[in-house]
């Protein structure tokens, strides 16, 4: 998805470096829980609406790391990415397998509102839960921006077709995350 971390480790390669441990219902960056740790069966609550990660995607380009979670709603696809460049960086996505589009342009003109390539390239997964997708592959991906945190992604996963994704931008504290067993 959109935002790859771009940022190189400062650690020498090979180099485990633990990380301390953090309170899961800590208060981090105004957000009820961590959500670098968010994991397949966690709980995630937006106002009213409370929802379960059914799945995750940990991705990898170069040296840069993100995660998306695929949400369990009906009727639909929806999933959380999360990233960190330096800051986190969360935002969320609904398919649109109804879109007959693929990522052909520098602009795209969608429902009114002109996206703007922003990054494109490829990276490996990783599949934890359920996903729909093999235990580890390839994709590619292409991200486009448009205004007020509008976001247009394109995704194809193991040399499949493009698969289009609306987003917006999560701010910290949007939710709060419950974490599974």
């Amino acid at each position: 998805m959109l935002w790859r971390n771009r940022a190189r480790s400062g650690a020498k390669a090979g180099t485990v470096v633990p990380d301390a441990p953090q309170d899961p219902f800590a208060d981090v960056a105004g957000t009820n829980g961590d959500p670098r740790s968010l994991k397949a069966g966690d709980m995630v609550e937006f106002g009213a609406e409370r929802t379960w990660i059914r799945g995750t995607l940990r991705l990898s380009e170069g040296g840069a790391t993100w995660a998306e979670h695929f949400l369990e709603v009906e009727g639909g696809r929806r999933w959380l990415s999360v990233e960190e460049d330096p800051d986190v960086q969360i935002a969320m996505w609904t398919g649109r397998p109804d879109l007959d589009l693929t990522p052909h342009s520098e602009v795209i003109e969608l429902e009114g509102v002109r996206y703007r390539l922003t990054e494109r390239g490829s990276a490996s997964y990783r599949s934890e839960g359920t996903t729909g997708l093999r235990a580890q592959g390839g994709m590619d991906y292409a991200d486009y921006e448009g205004p007020d945190g509008r976001l247009l992604s394109f995704e194809r996963f193991d040399h499949g077709s493009w698969e289009p994704s609306l987003g917006e931008t999560v701010h910290p504290g949007a939710f709060t995350i419950y974490p599974g067993s």
